[in-house]
């Protein structure tokens, strides 16, 4: 008779958040005392998946818990499935920030692989309300449980003396893409001006045209490991997102975590993480004024800004913290084991 459960996670190394996602799981289940494991699997085995050997189960687990996105000839046959959407790749407004190339992948390829996996699995998770929905019209229309990704509130929390600087600092830490809204922060820091400045993680070969970048605005490059995330977060005064879809928004939240306060786009996952005017602010997808004008005002209103950050840690801490995550995912697994 099963005690407990016994996690195997076969998982394509992406070098994206649902890495970290996966990592942190793992961690997490084994400081509960569970047994965890991840077997890495090479990226091409994403789009040539017979060019890699096929995973074989450990011994000991007794439950697989695997990415939409591993090709189903990788899925073992002898072990109950879960699986986890992350991403809303399949939503039809992101169709024009694709190329040919790319949008045929996903609706030719990773689609297909997706309904293949969703029907196969024990229980299909969501790291959103967003995502579930997404793929429920644009994939299949099975049960689906919503477990939204979790902050490690210990690792992320505010500095112990916050004071905003002058020029006021904005950071902005995600993939140089256009999913991700970056074409509009060239924009946004021109309008704002001198009294602002915006760190932000871009590519080692961005261009640095006066016509293309503000002179307020500084590449920090790829930042390593959470620690450098969590010391570049207390270095700044606001968080900005202008993502265009987002699973989840998990950098957001860990920001909020942070007592940072956020600008984001009002669309996707972003809502459910951010009350607007309450614990961050929402603006109007690619509006550059609204963007702005939101960054005068917590630079501007302390008492604004303040009410702001201290309600972004309690809305992390209240909703959406690892412990609340991997509890979730515990509850899920004896589920489908039929563990009481």
């Amino acid at each position: 008779m099963i005690s407990q459960p016994a996690v195997w996670f076969p998982t394509i190394r992406t070098g994206t958040g649902t890495d970290i996602f996966t990592e942190r799981l793992v961690s997490d289940l084994k400081e509960q005392g569970l047994r965890a494991e991840i077997t890495w699997l090479p990226l091409h085995a994403e789009y040539a998946p017979w060019s890699t050997k096929t995973p074989q189960p450990p011994s000991w687990a007794n439950i697989c818990h695997i990415n939409t996105w591993l090709h189903s000839s990788l899925v073992p046959k002898n072990l109950p499935i879960i699986a986890t959407i992350h991403h809303s790749i399949h939503d039809p407004a992101l169709l024009q920030y694709k190329g040919w190339l790319r949008a045929n992948y996903h609706r030719h390829w990773i689609a297909e692989n997706e309904k293949r996996i969703m029907q196969q699995a024990r229980e299909v998770t969501a790291v959103s309300d967003f995502v579930a929905r997404m793929a429920k019209q644009t994939l299949c229309d099975v049960p689906m449980n919503v477990i939204y990704n979790g902050v490690d509130t210990k690792l992320f929390h505010p500095p112990t003396d916050r004071k905003t600087r002058t020029p006021f600092r904005l950071l902005y830490i995600g993939s140089w893409i256009s999913r991700k809204g970056v074409e509009v922060l060239t924009p946004i820091m021109k309008q704002l001006g001198n009294e602002f400045e915006l760190y932000y993680t871009g590519p080692r070969l961005l261009p640095i045209d006066e016509k293309i970048q503000s002179k307020n605005m500084h590449n920090i490059g790829r930042l390593n490991g959470e620690i450098a995330i969590t010391k570049s977060m207390h270095n700044a005064d606001a968080f900005i997102f202008p993502s265009r879809s987002e699973g989840f928004g998990l950098v957001a939240a860990e920001a909020m975590a942070c007592g940072l306060p956020v600008i984001a786009t009002r669309g996707s996952s972003i809502p459910e993480i951010i009350n607007d005017g309450e614990n961050g602010i929402l603006c109007s997808q690619d509006n550059i004024q609204e963007f702005a004008a939101a960054a005068r005002k917590l630079a501007h209103n302390s008492e604004f800004y303040s009410q702001i950050s201290i309600a972004a840690r309690q809305r992390i801490e209240s909703h959406f913290t690892s412990d609340q995550m991997v509890s979730s995912y515990v509850k899920a697994y004896k589920k489908i084991l039929n563990i009481i």
